[in-house]
C-alpha cells in the first residue's frame, strides 16, 4: 500500500492552504464576495485534492475529518463499508488502519461494481456486488469476514433522491435504520457506527435509536458536505455489550 501520509494530515491544513495560495497571488479576499462562491471554491477544492492524491471521489475528506474529530479507526480493524462505490472511503479505510504488516480486513458492499483503485489499495480490501440487506450478500460478508466481526461500519448508503426535501429525508432515515440494524449483526462490542442520513422530522429519532445500542453519539456534518445540502453524519462509538 502506498503510504502518502499528507493525506491523513488534518483537514483543515486544506483550507487554509486555500487561502494561503489565494493571498500569495496578491489577491486579498473581499469581504463582498458572495456565500457561495467561497462554498463553490471550497468543493472545488476538495474535488481537485482528491483527483491530486488518488482518491476515488472527495467523499474521502468527509471521512477523513470524522476520523480526525472522532478517533474512528485504530491499526488493524476490521471494516464493512455499506454502500462502497465508487470506492473512496475503501481507500481512507485502507490508509488509516495501518500497514498490512498489522493486519486488518476491510469489506465494501454496493450495488454497483467498484473498480479497483491504483493507491490507497491493497488485499485486505474485498468488494461485493449485491444489496446490503440481501442474505446472499450477508453470507458472503460473513465468508470473507471468516466467522468474525467488525470493528467499525460504515454506512454512506442513499437511495435516489427525488429533489423532494421531505421524502428525500424519510428515506435517507429508512437506509440508516437499516445500517443500525445491521451493524447489530456485525460489530464487536465497543464498536462505532458511522452511518449517513439528511436531517428533518426523523433526525433526532434516530440520533436516540442510536443511543440505546451505543454509548456515545454525535452527528456532524463534515466541510466536505456541500453547504446546501442537508447531510448529516451520525456517529455512533462504543457499542454497548451484547446481552
Amino acid at each position: 500500500m502506498s503510504s502518502d501520509l499528507g493525506s491523513c494530515r488534518p483537514i483543515n491544513h486544506l483550507i487554509d492552504r486555500k487561502i494561503n495560495e489565494d493571498t500569495a497571488t496578491g489577491e486579498e479576499f473581499c469581504l463582498e464576495l458572495s456565500i457561495m462562491t467561497k462554498v463553490r471554491e471550497i468543493h472545488d477544492f476538495y474535488f481537485k485534492e482528491a483527483k491530486r492524491k488518488g482518491y476515488a471521489a472527495r467523499s474521502a475528506y468527509k471521512l477523513l475529518e470524522i476520523h480526525e474529530k472522532k478517533n474512528l479507526f485504530r491499526k488493524g480493524d476490521r471494516v464493512l463499508d455499506l454502500g462502497c462505490a465508487p470506492g473512496a472511503w475503501l481507500q481512507v479505510s485502507c490508509q488509516l488502519i495501518g500497514p498490512t504488516k498489522v493486519g486488518g480486513l476491510i469489506v465494501g458492499v454496493d450495488l454497483k461494481a467498484v473498480k479497483k483503485q491504483s493507491k490507497f489499495w491493497d488485499d485486505r480490501i474485498h468488494t461485493i456486488e449485491g444489496d446490503a440487506f440481501a442474505s446472499e450478500t450477508a453470507e458472503a460478508i460473513k465468508a470473507l469476514a471468516d466467522g468474525k466481526l467488525f470493528n467499525v461500519v460504515l454506512s454512506d448508503m442513499m437511495g435516489s433522491t427525488t429533489g423532494h426535501r421531505s421524502t428525500d429525508h424519510l428515506q435517507s432515515v429508512h437506509v440508516a435504520r437499516g445500517a443500525l440494524a445491521l451493524s447489530q449483526d456485525y460489530l464487536v462490542p465497543g464498536g462505532a457506527l458511522v452511518a449517513k442520513v439528511f436531517e428533518g422530522a426523523e433526525y433526532h429519532s434516530f440520533v436516540g435509536e442510536c443511543r440505546e445500542l451505543f454509548k456515545k453519539v454525535k452527528g456532524f456534518s463534515p466541510m466536505a458536505s456541500r453547504k446546501d445540502s442537508t447531510e448529516m453524519y451520525v456517529i455512533a462509538q462504543d457499542r454497548k455489550p451484547i446481552e
